[in-house]
């Protein structure tokens, strides 16, 4: 896809979402095609129009069910982006390149769990297991909390990280969805000697370094920046998107690359600036991708906010609040609002562009979205 191709040719007009909770009744598919119809009511968008879909492997619903149930017309363009939390951003970016290259007209990108009241997935020891799987969980490393405290022990050793940089993640996410009403974390103040002294999940990550388990959905609705204008919200527009795959990568814990510390997030993010018409410096706020808190300062790092190592110290001073030097997660995130695979943090990226945050970071026009670092990840940067 050429650079030319894709910037700010399309525009993301509709978002919607379900609630969010430990336990929602509704089956995953009323749940998707909820937050999908959610999102072509507020783009003003009929459903029959629809003829794209993007959404990910893991996804429970696939979209011959959803075109069904909500009454889709033809459809021209599908797609599933793999792992998990690495494919959030990706769905934008494939139904970007579809509508600007004609390939389609109006896209739909949804993702729908029901990950707070369903089983997890690393729960079944009879299942044959994937690569890298084999080579990791009979040795114990049976949890994504377990390969990312792994990470973050050999993060902390290299280059003096601490806990407390990653309470500074943990705090800031807690605080924005302090003020969102629909965050799970909603008037649930989190304090430093909470977090200092709750339960470890897999040392060095304790209870708060790691993200919800959440039921809910959320969709969003791409069309062409053409058609954009007579949408009925102001539209945001998708100026880059990238996807990332470093060489020898292998898993979470990416040991038998020569440099387990610059995962796919480096990747992604040196193609992502080079379609951009602007740097890390220019972004007003940032979504960053947070299962874990360690993620988010190895993203910061890949992402070009700081140097090497430096992620870390990035985060003191309030960095991370509204105010500071990178406002991020300003819906809670990952950690305090819903862990909905990454989605979440597009539908908060556009309302940040819109002017409709519950923590609105003013006159905000840039945003960068990220997938999940660890993982073959994707990333979007959005403008107003």
């Amino acid at each position: 896809m050429g650079v030319a191709v894709l910037k700010d040719r399309t525009a993301i007009v509709g978002i919607g979402q379900t609630p969010f909770a430990r336990h929602l009744p509704e089956s995953e598919k009323t749940l998707a095609c909820r937050a999908i119809l959610a999102a072509l009511d507020d783009a003003g968008i009929a459903p029959a129009e629809v003829d794209a879909f993007a959404s990910y492997t893991m996804e429970e619903t696939d979209e011959v069910e959803v075109a069904k149930a909500i009454g889709a017309g033809d459809v021209t363009f599908f797609s599933k982006v793999g792992y998990g939390g690495g494919g959030s951003c990706a769905t934008i970016g494939h139904l970007a390149a579809a509508v600007a290259t004609g390939q389609a007209t109006v896209g739909v990108a949804w993702r729908s769990r029901k990950r707070g009241s369903g089983p997890r997935p690393w729960t079944n020891t009879s299942a044959q297991l994937a690569t890298p799987g084999q080579w990791t969980r009979p040795f114990g490393l049976l949890r994504p909390a377990d390969e990312i405290g792994m990470l973050a022990r050999r993060y902390m050793y290299e280059y003096g990280a601490t806990r407390d940089h990653l309470f500074n993640v943990a705090l800031a996410c807690r605080n924005r969805a302090n003020q969102n009403p629909d965050a799970i974390m909603y008037e649930r103040p989190l304090t430093r000697e909470m977090y200092m002294t709750s339960r470890w999940i897999s040392e060095p990550l304790c209870l708060f370094d790691n993200c919800l388990e959440t039921d809910g959905a959320l969709a969003c609705v791409i069309v062409s920046a053409a058609r954009a204008r007579d949408c009925r919200r102001r539209p945001v527009y998708v100026h880059a998107a990238a996807q990332g795959l470093p060489a020898q990568h292998h898993g979470m814990v990416n040991y038998w690359t020569d440099d387990p510390l610059s995962g796919p997030a480096w990747t992604a993010a040196r193609h992502l600036w080079k379609q951009a018409d602007f740097g890390p410096a220019d972004v007003d706020v940032a979504q960053i991708y947070d299962a874990f808190t360690p993620l988010v300062p190895l993203s910061l790092e890949g992402y070009g906010f700081c140097g090497r190592g430096e992620g870390g110290a990035f985060t003191e001073g309030g960095a991370l609040e509204t105010g500071g030097r990178l406002p991020i997660n300003t819906g809670g995130g990952g950690l305090s609002e819903a862990y909905v695979h990454g989605f979440n943090l597009i539908t908060e990226g556009v309302k940040q562009l819109r002017g409709d945050s519950t923590a609105q970071v003013p006159g905000a026009s840039t945003c960068l979205v990220t997938a999940g670092e660890g993982v073959p990840t994707s990333a979007v940067l959005l403008r107003t």
